[in-house]
């Protein structure tokens, strides 16, 4: 990869028409501004395949993804590298998390006084590029492009300060940030002593459809799995969720901004505000959807393979206010009290497949069910602490 050393600046600017502000956010502005494809609706079927249109600045195309759900929170941005290609060097003041969706490539990370570091990502890798620093990318193949899905706080931010280039050209930096207890490409995973009981810490993850180490999720049904995902130094993270084939999630419903991304398998999600309308999404590899604040949202496998599901969290603010209720009872159908139409079409369309439903009789028939797991998961996994580097 050229070791370029300029970074580039961003010096568009937009002007905040207070008129327009009850219409559009100042991020939606600028994003409008930028005249490149910006999709919305409920869902995105493959950012795989997404229409994207050049962005000179960061040379590369690119594409936004503005779907219900994120609320003025969350910021996703589809970035293209052609075969061969290298996009400009930027600086960005936020923390970013980046999915990748295709392709293989180079990640050259770097800020005054820190050396260098670059490590390669392949399908399905994540990591994260602290604030402040300036990002590189490089596609490693000649024969095809690559695909990366970048999720920030940037809304909320432009909200505050409503300029981009504070953003993308401020010369804030923290050397420290890049710099792990060996000054050298890390990753550490860990047990959490709270929350849902495991927990992966780093920033870097090579390949999240590969990934064991996972806790039962009871809460959730299914006889699905879960571990938290933690950045170093970071508000971002998230966590993963995996379920069996033939199977399917307890309905359940939280605040806005959770982009959820699938790493592998195949299926569909039903989303809808209480009492009213449902939205079918169907998914696989490289989908993603955004519930709406405050919306019920059931997940279902229907493929012969686990499922997983990554998501991503939105600012503890965001999140709290969401989340708090008296009752979880209020946030969650268990499957008895779920309308019956709901396991008739999960039955379906299994049959579709040529697939039966492995979901246990016992589950439509008792609020508190309990779904069996080994005893080494049920003392809690132990987790693997080398299955991929970072920054």
């Amino acid at each position: 990869m050229a070791q370029q050393t300029d970074v580039v600046r961003l010096e568009k600017t937009i002007t905040i028409d207070t008129d327009a502000r009850a219409r559009l956010l100042p991020y939606d502005q600028w994003v409008e501004s930028l005249g490149l494809p910006v999709h919305k609706g409920y869902y995105v079927e493959d950012v795989r395949k997404l229409e994207v249109a050049p962005w000179p600045e960061m040379g590369c195309d690119a594409a936004f993804i503005q779907l219900a759900g994120m609320e003025g929170v969350a910021d996703a941005r589809v970035t293209e590298i052609p075969p061969g290609g290298t996009t400009n060097p930027v600086r960005f003041a936020l923390d970013e998390v980046v999915f990748v969706a295709d392709g293989q490539g180079l990640a050259t990370v770097w800020a005054e006084g820190v050396a260098r570091k670059t490590f390669e990502f392949g399908p399905r890798s994540l990591f994260v590029i602290p604030r402040g620093a300036v990002r590189q990318f490089a596609n490693a193949r000649g024969d095809r492009p690559v695909r990366l899905v970048a999720n920030t706080h940037l809304p909320v931010g432009m909200s505050l300060i409503p300029d981009p280039t504070y953003f993308f050209n401020n010369p804030y930096e923290d050397p420290g940030l890049l710099e792990s207890a060996e000054d050298e490409l890390y990753s550490v995973a860990k047990r959490s002593p709270g929350g849902r009981g495991a927990s992966w810490f780093g920033n870097f993850f090579t390949d999240l459809a590969a990934w064991s180490g996972l806790v039962p999720h009871r809460q959730r049904g299914g006889g699905g799995h879960v571990v938290d995902i933690q950045f170093p130094h970071s508000e971002m993270g998230g966590h993963m969720s995996v379920f069996p084939p033939g199977t399917y999630k307890k309905a359940h419903r939280h605040g806005p901004g959770v982009v959820i991304i699938i790493p592998a398998g195949e299926g569909y999600s039903i989303m809808w505000p209480e009492g009213e309308e449902k939205v079918i999404v169907p998914w696989h590899e490289s989908s993603m959807f955004v519930p709406p604040n405050r919306w019920f949202h059931q997940h279902f496998n229907v493929s012969v393979e686990p499922a997983r599901y990554l998501a991503l969290s939105p600012m503890k603010q965001v999140r709290g206010l969401g989340d708090q209720q008296s009752s979880r009872l209020l946030d969650q159908v268990e499957y008895p009290d779920e309308e019956s139409w709901i396991r008739e079409m999960f039955e379906e369309e299994l049959g579709k497949r040529g697939l039966e439903s492995l979901m246990p009789e016992g589950a439509y028939l008792d609020a508190h069910f309990k779904w069996e797991y080994d005893a080494s998961e049920e003392q809690g996994a132990v987790l693997d602490a080398t299955a991929g580097r970072g920054l």
